[in-house]
Parts: structure tokens; C-alpha cells; sequence
């Protein structure tokens, strides 16, 4: 398919390619789950040069379109991707990618270029009183195994109530993020991420961790050696040691090795369900 119109009067019209695309994508019945865009770039970049695996636009397209690094080809990418998964299905996405990676990211995410999907709306909040606290005992209950699993819940419920954090959360809380400020002895660290299997496949995973490094750059978490998504954990961090049965991870964080060990022996003291 050429990107040429003709016009009533029968002279022939260049058409920009992606707008042809856009325009074919809302036509075409059944709408498509993905639309795909080759581009010999291989997707888009920000402004320190890194590939943007994927954008959730939901929760990043105002902090995106505000950044001096986004604009020209990557700021009219980006929003007409908007403007066309706006007219398609929630579960519709469009990727970015090199001709030679067509094969194997047209029936899936292979990370291959840069993918973009609506996403999820992710809400914030610093305090219990605006949380659903039958939803969030629920939510937190998933993620802690043992026997005395709710007493446990229930402490960490009465230690949110007397400290500071931040909840992340969807709608329906099939995902539910808390995260703990900054102190002088560790970053903001992440208590608690707990995901259900369909929010896993749905991709509110990439949506929360988003949302939580837009507000906390450096952050820490500790995750369970037997975690089933320990290899995404991985891909999310800078860095990770493993401590009497866990991992703990950072990202944005320079520590040496002096600073590993005082930063695990904090950890273990945390109030965390992983």
C-alpha cells in the first residue's frame, strides 16, 4: 500500500504514511488489536538517547508531552497514537519498530521496538481514609502466603495508619503499589506490589512501576527468590543482592559496598509483605 490519495479532480496527493495507517486502522471492522509503524529507528527515544520500551498513555502522555526532549517526529508519534487508540478498543496498542522485527512482535510484545497501549489510570493517595480498606486488605492478603497472613496484613495496615506513604492503585485494585518515602539511610522503597494474574497480562504492572518512578526516581524493594516475576523485577532494577531468601533491588541509587550492607540490614527491618 502507497501513502497516495487522489483528489476529486483527479490529481494525486502525497499522504503522510502514518496518517494513512491511522485512518486504515479506524476504517477496517473488526478494529485491530495492534497497529504497527516500521521505522528504520527501531521505535522512539528520549532525550539521553535510551529506546522507549513502552508508554502507557493514561499515565505518562501529560508528563511526556512536557518534557524539551519530546518534540518534532517523537511528539507527533506520540500523539497521534493518542488520537488514534482514543477511537480503537482498550486493549488495542501500537508499536514502533524495525522492518526486520516485523515477524516476530506483529502476534506479540517482544520488546522490540517501542510499544504504546492507553493502559491503565493509575489513582495516588497518601492517606487510608481514601482507600477502600475491604479492596486493599484483599489486595494486600494475595501477596503474603503464610499462615499468619492476616495478622500480618493487620500490622501493616495499623503501620500505615501512624506513617507516611503513597498507595498506587486501579480501579478496581487488581494492582496496588505501597511506597514509603525517602529516609537518610535508604530511597523510597516499595512495601508492598501486588498484581493479579489478569493485571499481570493486561499490563498493569508496566503501568504502576511507571507511575511509581515518575514521583520517586530512586527507590528499593525486596522481593521473594521464589517470586514468579522475579525475572521482570530484574528488568526494572539498576542493581539487586540477594539477602536470607530475598532479592533486593534499587535503581537511581549509587551505592558502594559499605552502603549495600547497611542498606540490606535496613531492609530486613522493614514493614514489607514480600
Amino acid at each position: 500500500m502507497t501513502s497516495m490519495a487522489e483528489s476529486e479532480n483527479g490529481r494525486l496527493l502525497n499522504v503522510n504514511a502514518d496518517v494513512a495507517a491511522a485512518e486504515l486502522a479506524r476504517a477496517l471492522k473488526p478494529q485491530p488489536l495492534k497497529v504497527v509503524y516500521l521505522s528504520e529507528q527501531r521505535g522512539l527515544f528520549d532525550g539521553a538517547g535510551n529506546k522507549i520500551s513502552q508508554i502507557n498513555l493514561d499515565a505518562e502522555y501529560n508528563y511526556l508531552m512536557s518534557q524539551p526532549w519530546c518534540r518534532y517526529g517523537t511528539r507527533l508519534k506520540i500523539k497521534e497514537s493518542k488520537e488514534l487508540l482514543d477511537t480503537l478498543p482498550r486493549s488495542s496498542s501500537v508499536a514502533i519498530i524495525h522492518p526486520s522485527d516485523l515477524q516476530k512482535e506483529l502476534f506479540t510484545d517482544s520488546g522490540a521496538g517501542t510499544l504504546i497501549r492507553r493502559g491503565n489510570t493509575i489513582q495516588k493517595t497518601s492517606s487510608l481514609s481514601e482507600l477502600n480498606l475491604v479492596k486493599m486488605k484483599e489486595a494486600l492478603l494475595k501477596s503474603h502466603k503464610s499462615l499468619d497472613a492476616e495478622a500480618a496484613v493487620d500490622a501493616f495496615l495499623e503501620f500505615l495508619k501512624v506513617n507516611p506513604f503513597t498507595a498506587y492503585y486501579d480501579e478496581n485494585m487488581s494492582g496496588l503499589a505501597i511506597v514509603l518515602p525517602p529516609s537518610a539511610d535508604k530511597p523510597a522503597t516499595i512495601a508492598s506490589f501486588t498484581i493479579t494474574k489478569s493485571g499481570w497480562l493486561s499490563n498493569l504492572a508496566e503501568n504502576m512501576f511507571s507511575a511509581i518512578k515518575m514521583d520517586n526516581p530512586s527507590l528499593c524493594w525486596k522481593v521473594s527468590e521464589e517470586d514468579e516475576n522475579l525475572v521482570w523485577f530484574f528488568e526494572k532494577a539498576d542493581g539487586s543482592f540477594k539477602r536470607n531468601g530475598g532479592v533486593l533491588f534499587y535503581c537511581g541509587s549509587d551505592f558502594n559496598a559499605d552502603g549495600l550492607v547497611s542498606f540490606s540490614r535496613t531492609l530486613s527491618t522493614l514493614h514489607t509483605l514480600r
